[in-house]
């Protein structure tokens, strides 16, 4: 008897040593946007090096897009409509572990470091970045119901001219906004409203970032990295 016992102890801590080793992505409901919303495009930037940084940003382990699953099941349901009107999501960065953040943090103090400020940064000292807000040591990203993203149009086959482009740090990526043609105001308001009608609120300086309203992990910053098997059990 008192080996069955002891075997019966020995099941169920293992078990619950398995169940501890769960990936937090798992543990708190987070999962692949490719596999909830299979029409999305993904450009991961700071998987690559086109992104302000100029190089592969820490925690991105895979090219691939993460999210709670709560803010995924939104985000397919603006995804269904947009596709009715002819246009697919394409995606920046959703999920962004703390480690990226630092990251970003760190290169912003390197001042001497001004690669890619032609392309990202041209009206702003890079000194200015951080006291001005563009870069940050906390981002809602982190709390994993965030999302950066534009819209493909199916006809033309090309991304939807925004009247400016992702991570471009300046006055004309704010939502407010309004030196732009008709149809560039337009596409900005035609992404606005349908995130916002499915429970994403908009960020007050860039017209790409929406956060869904009601996020389960809002105090949360996660730093699990962005790779597959984060979510996998």
């Amino acid at each position: 008897m008192r080996k069955i016992i002891l075997a019966l102890v020995g099941v169920m801590v293992l078990a619950g040593c398995c169940k501890q080793a769960q990936p937090e992505g798992v543990q708190y409901g987070f999962v692949s946007i490719s596999d909830v919303i299979p029409d999305v495009i993904l450009d991961i930037r700071y998987y690559g090096t086109y992104n302000f940084v100029g190089a592969k940003v820490d925690g991105y382990n895979e090219p691939i897009a993460l999210m709670t699953g709560v803010a995924a099941d939104s985000l397919k349901s603006v995804s269904d409509e947009l596709l009715a009107q002819g246009y697919r999501l394409k995606i920046f960065d959703a999920y962004r572990p703390q480690r990226a953040v630092d990251h970003f943090v760190r290169w912003s103090k390197d001042v001497s470091d001004t690669l890619t400020k032609a392309y990202f940064y041209p009206e702003l000292a890079k000194d200015r970045l951080f006291p001005e807000g563009f870069i940050c040591a906390r981002s809602s990203h982190t709390h994993g119901s965030t999302v950066d993203l534009t819209l493909f149009d199916m006809n033309s086959g090309k991304e939807v001219d925004m009247g400016g482009t992702f991570d471009w740090f300046g006055m004309s990526s704010y939502p407010t906004y309004t030196d732009l043609t008709e149809g560039q105001l337009a596409m900005r308001q035609l992404l606005r409203d349908a995130m916002m009608r499915h429970g994403f609120k908009p960020f007050d300086t860039e017209w790409w970032h929406f956060t869904l309203q009601d996020e389960p992990y809002p105090d949360t910053f996660f730093d699990f990295p962005v790779e597959r098997k984060s979510i996998v059990r």
